[in-house]
């Protein structure tokens, strides 16, 4: 059985406003621990991001202590909000939620971004289809079971 976690990034640094470059603040960094730590007992064979940053800098703390490869998704990204950045984030956001087709000059609205995201989930899916996990189980395994490349 296929089991995917989503995990969203760590606390990036509002203060750089270019989404794809935009870091994990000193918090972001510090809390990569947790996701590590969640992720530590189960069975990863395979790390997928966003190709954003902060995304990538979430999840790479486990993915190397366990030796995998970070796999950018472009379709992973975060939804383009618009071509300028938004001084009241949280307003636009839930302008957003209460009408999923809303969206700014060069943005996305949630329907896009939601049909884009299945879009990309459905094709994970189907390269990873038919994949023996089973042959994971033979390879070499660290301690925890997970593999170790």
């Amino acid at each position: 059985m296929t089991r995917i976690y989503f995990v969203r990034h760590a606390q990036p640094n509002f203060h750089h406003h270019d989404d794809l470059t935009r870091e994990l603040s000193a918090k972001g960094i510090a809390d990569r621990s947790l996701v590590t730590n969640f992720l530590q007992s189960r069975q990863i064979d395979i790390v997928l991001s966003s190709p954003y940053r902060r995304a990538v800098e979430t999840v790479s703390d486990f993915a190397e202590k366990h030796k995998l490869k970070i796999v950018p998704i472009e379709d992973f990204r975060e939804r383009r909000v618009g071509n300028d950045w938004i001084p009241n984030f949280n307003a636009f956001c839930q302008r957003q939620w209460n009408d999923f087709s809303y969206k700014l000059t060069g943005g996305e609205s949630l329907r896009e971004v939601q049909d884009r995201n299945i879009n990309a989930l459905s094709a994970v899916l189907q390269q990873y289809r038919g994949q023996e996990y089973r042959d994971w189980q033979s390879r070499n395994r660290d301690e925890h079971n997970h593999p170790v490349l």
